[in-house]
């Protein structure tokens, strides 16, 4: 198996295991599931703290609005009453106004912020140094596990408003946030190794032979946005090792240019001649008036 070592930027995301006769195509529709699966779990995750904390979203003519202000527009949260968590809501106001401040039990939070952890250790990057491929299954197993916690603490489900419901049935909306620049569409995803783009049609061996144990740094971005910087020659982890043997050596050399400095001749040690002089009373001896 080849082992792909997917990076967007300078930045690992994720090992991913394929062989040298799989189509280009098929390569890219799986890593961009995989990849844009990775960010709807950690989209899901950043909502996670927030609905533990403050309960369920608004809905979008409410958000933001002050008490009064609801009150004066007579405007009613018709989920309030559906959407309650397990065990009874705790009031724990939402100081944005987003959230209704029905929030779960410290039990229910605890299931929600349990699972949170476990999902994104599934899809983590610091799979990568530990050479855990991530896959597919992997993805949906975090996604399932996130929306098997959600269902426990809310049996009635979230209203369809709620991001969290909207990222479990594909229906949310990025457009304008920044999440938006992070996803990488099938048809816009690009590939690149070595400085070259690795085109659709062909095959992963027509650009690095029939060698199956091979470990390639591929560079995954959107169409149009030219050839990805190359690797560095060092890591960040060598370079260090190289400045502090430098540093090592020079602190090395400069002793040994101290210890060059031959001064010690003028000190009374070094003198072969100062037994003699004492056993034949030369020593102290002082010259001029008394």
């Amino acid at each position: 198996m080849v082992l792909l070592h997917l990076k967007r930027g300078d930045e690992s995301q994720f090992l991913f295991n394929t062989t040298v006769d799989a189509p280009l195509e098929t390569a890219i529709k799986q890593i961009t599931a995989i990849y844009n699966g990775r960010l709807k779990v950690d989209r899901i995750c950043s909502e996670i703290p927030e609905l533990a904390d403050h309960g369920i979203t608004l809905p979008p003519n409410m958000q933001g609005l002050t008490g009064e202000q609801i009150v004066e527009l007579n405007l009613r949260d018709e989920w309030e009453d559906n959407c309650v968590p397990s065990g009874g809501p705790v009031l724990r106001k939402d100081e944005i106004g987003r959230r209704n401040g029905q929030a779960p039990n410290d039990k229910m939070k605890e299931v929600l912020m349990r699972t949170m952890e476990e999902a994104k250790a599934l899809i983590s990057k610091k799979q990568v140094p530990a050479n855990v491929c991530l896959t597919m299954e992997m993805v949906k197993e975090a996604l399932d596990l996130l929306r098997g916690a959600v269902m426990i603490v809310y049996p009635m489900d979230l209203p369809p408003h709620d991001p969290i419901r909207m990222e479990f049935e594909d229906r949310e909306d990025l457009s304008g946030t920044q999440a938006s620049l992070q996803v990488i569409t099938e048809g816009e995803c690009q590939l690149w190794w070595a400085g070259k783009e690795m085109q659709r049609g062909k095959k992963l061996q027509d650009y690095i032979g029939k060698n199956e144990k091979t470990k390639l740094v591929i560079k995954i971005q959107n169409k149009g946005q030219g050839a990805p910087a190359r690797e560095p020659l060092l890591t960040d982890e060598q370079q260090k090792n190289m400045m502090m043997h430098y540093h090592r050596r020079q602190e090395q050399l400069k002793k040994l240019q101290d210890a060059d400095d031959d001064s010690y001749h003028d000190s009374d040690w070094s003198d072969r001649q100062a037994l003699k002089r004492q056993f034949q009373g030369l020593t102290n001896i002082k010259w001029g008036p008394r």
